[in-house]
């Protein structure tokens, strides 16, 4: 049994679907992160740095925060989705840093400035749309001659694809990327993904783009993570 500490948001999604993909038996323990959940004693004890996804591995007790350290738990437990061999592991490797270090948080950065903002602010849209779209680009090249990110199914992809999910609401098209379509088609239609893109998806409300929710999740400094840590110690 997983322990699975979510919020429906791409990062949180990487882990449902691989969860669904491999079959695991998991609890989804909500993480609300506008009313401040990531900041509890006990969220904190699993994931120091007050973000989520985490997990807590019931049959081991080990615990894992962050989304592509999780995957590769996930996917060294179960045995699938992470090529043993040292070339096939390293490409799929590369790929899930390269999620983790590019696109998510190129999207996540142009996602504030779409949502979030009361004021637009043109030069950080534009630098962070620029980019968004360069990487989609870098994708598509990348799958001009394989059907997956590292050849085969792997969670590299389960990493990529709920960052390009929202990419009409970010004001991207993926009309001028034909490789890029068909492998965002091809993954979309597993089931498994379908249920892992779906866990949570009527908990988020309005109350979300509230000024209380957006001082929790975008008002946060140092200072927030030392009073947060002085309720652990105690």
């Amino acid at each position: 049994m997983i322990d699975l500490y979510f919020w429906p948001t791409p990062n949180g999604r990487k882990i449902s679907i691989m969860l669904e993909e491999c079959e695991f038996e998991y609890e989804t323990i909500p993480v609300d992160i506008g009313r401040g959940d990531q900041f509890k004693p006990d969220f904190l004890k699993i994931s120091p740095n007050n973000r989520m996804p985490a997990i807590v591995d019931q049959d081991t007790g080990i615990s894992v925060f962050e989304g592509g350290a999780i995957l590769m738990y996930l996917a060294e437990k179960r045995g699938q989705f992470l090529p043993r061999e040292q070339d096939a592991r390293f490409e799929v490797l590369q790929w899930l840093f390269w999620q983790a270090g590019g696109l998510g948080p190129m999207a996540g950065q142009l996602s504030h400035f779409v949502n979030y903002v009361k004021e637009p602010v043109p030069y950080a849209h534009d630098r962070y749309a620029n980019e968004f779209d360069r990487l989609l680009a870098v994708m598509d090249v990348r799958l001009r001659d394989r059907e997956y990110l590292a050849g085969e199914y792997s969670i590299a992809d389960m990493a990529a694809f709920p960052w390009v999910v929202p990419y009409k609401r970010l004001g991207s098209n993926l009309d001028p990327f034909e490789n890029l379509r068909r492998w965002f088609d091809s993954i979309k239609s597993r089931p498994a993904v379908r249920r892992g893109i779906d866990l949570g998806k009527d908990w988020r409300g309005d109350e979300a783009r509230g000024d209380a929710a957006h001082a929790v999740m975008f008002g946060q400094n140092a200072q927030t993570v030392m009073d947060a840590n002085k309720l652990v110690e105690t």
